[in-house]
C-alpha cells in the first residue's frame, strides 16, 4: 500500500500534505459515495438530494487555550465550525454526534458549561445533537464533532468547479478573530507575568466574538439562492484566505489573481493589527478562523452581486499556469502563499 523507506516527519508533509498522500491508498466501496476525501464534506447519494457529511476535531493546547477561552463558547464555536463545512457545500446541515476525552481536571459543572455552548449553537442553527462518545484522557480536553446535512443535487458546490474567468467572492470581513486571538494571546501573558492583573479588553468586543464565538454563515446560502446565484465553487475560511484560495486552485486547476485593496478588513480589525504590529493584509490572507464563504460565480451574475454588502469581489480565476497572485496596492504583482494553520 504504501513504499516509504526510512521515516519521514509529520512536519515534512504538513496535515493537507498527510491528506492527500493517506488519499492515495483510500479505495470506495459503495456506489452511494459521490465524494470522498478532498472537500468540505463528502457528499453521499440520497435520492433527489445528496447526504453531507464531515468531522471536524480540537484539541486543548492546540486549538484552544482555556486560560481565555469559556467553557460555553468552546462547546458553541465547535458546533459552529462543523456546520460551517456543510455551508461551504451550499448545504444544510442537520445533525451532529460529538465525541470527547477529558481528564479528571474537569467537573461535572465544567462539562454541563461546555453542553450549554453546544445546545445553543444547535437551537441556533436547528441542528440535532443524536449521539457521541466519551472517554478519559490522561491530560486535557479533546472534542470531535460529525455533522451531517443535506443539499438539492444541483446545487452542491464543490471546490473543483471553478471556470477561467469567475469572479473570486467573500463573504464579510476578514482578519478579526486573528487580531481577536494576538489580543486574548496579549492578556495572557501579562497575567502570568502579574497575576493581580486585570484584562484590558474595552472596545475590541468584534474582534473578541470573532475569535470566541464566530458564526457559521448560513445566511449567505439564503441570500446567494434568492438572488438565483449558483455558486461555481465554494469554501469556508478557516485556515486562512490564502489558504483557502490555494485550495481552490488545486482542485479546479486553475490560477487566481487577487487585489489587496479588494480584500474586506473590519476598520477595526485595521487600526488593531496596527496597534499590534500585525499588517492588517496579512492578518487578513493568513489570519483563519473568520468562518467566512469563499465562492467563485460567473462573471455573468456579476449584476446580481455588485450592490450586496454582504459580498465583495476579490479577484478572478486565471489559467493555471498564470499562478496565484496578490496585486499589491502599489500595483505590484506577489506570489500568493499560503501561511495560515498548519496542523503540524
Amino acid at each position: 500500500m504504501f513504499e516509504n523507506k526510512g521515516r519521514t516527519e509529520l512536519g515534512e508533509l504538513g496535515e493537507f500534505g498527510l491528506i492527500d498522500h493517506l488519499a492515495k491508498s483510500v479505495k470506495t466501496h459503495n456506489q452511494s459515495t459521490v465524494k470522498g476525501i478532498g472537500d468540505d464534506a463528502a457528499v453521499i447519494e440520497n435520492g433527489d438530494n445528496y447526504t453531507l457529511l464531515s468531522t471536524d476535531m480540537l484539541v486543548e493546547g492546540v486549538h484552544f487555550d482555556l486560560a481565555y477561552t469559556p467553557l460555553k463558547h468552546l462547546g458553541y464555536k465547535a458546533v459552529v465550525a462543523n456546520i460551517s463545512d456543510i455551508t461551504a457545500m451550499n448545504g444544510t446541515a442537520t445533525h451532529i454526534v460529538m465525541s470527547m476525552a477529558l481528564s479528571n481536571r474537569f467537573s461535572i459543572e465544567a462539562i454541563e458549561d461546555l453542553y450549554f455552548g453546544i445546545n445553543a449553537a444547535c437551537a441556533q442553527y436547528n441542528v440535532d445533537l443524536v449521539g457521541g462518545d466519551s472517554t478519559s484522557s490522561p491530560k486535557g480536553l479533546i472534542l470531535n464533532i460529525a455533522v451531517y446535512g443535506h443539499v438539492a443535487k444541483d446545487k452542491i458546490a464543490y471546490r473543483s468547479g471553478v471556470n477561467e474567468g469567475d469572479l473570486l467572492v467573500v463573504s464579510g470581513d476578514l482578519g478579526g478573530a486573528f487580531l481577536g486571538l494576538n489580543i486574548l494571546e496579549r492578556e495572557k501573558r501579562i497575567f502570568l507575568e502579574k497575576p493581580d492583573f486585570q484584562p484590558d479588553l474595552e472596545g475590541n468586543d468584534y474582534l473578541i466574538q470573532r475569535q470566541l464565538r464566530p458564526e457559521a454563515r448560513v445566511d449567505i446560502i439564503k441570500l446567494l439562492a434568492d438572488l438565483g446565484i449558483q455558486p461555481t465553487a465554494m469554501i469556508d475560511v478557516s485556515d486562512g484566505l490564502a489558504s483557502e484560495i490555494h485550495h481552490l486552485a488545486k482542485q479546479s486547476d486553475v490560477g487566481f489573481t487577487v487585489y489587496e485593496d479588494k480584500l474586506p478588513i473590519d476598520p477595526l480589525t485595521y487600526q488593531r493589527g496596527i496597534d499590534l504590529g500585525i499588517d492588517p493584509t496579512v492578518a487578513a490572507l493568513n489570519g483563519g478562523e473568520d468562518y467566512e464563504l469563499l465562492f467563485t460565480i460567473a462573471t455573468s451574475d456579476f449584476e446580481k452581486i455588485k450592490n450586496q454588502m454582504d459580498f465583495t469581489i476579490i479577484g478572478h480565476a486565471v489559467k493555471s499556469t498564470e499562478g496565484l497572485h496578490l496585486i499589491s496596492k502599489g500595483n505590484n504583482q506577489h506570489k500568493l502563499t499560503a501561511q495560515g494553520w498548519k496542523g503540524f
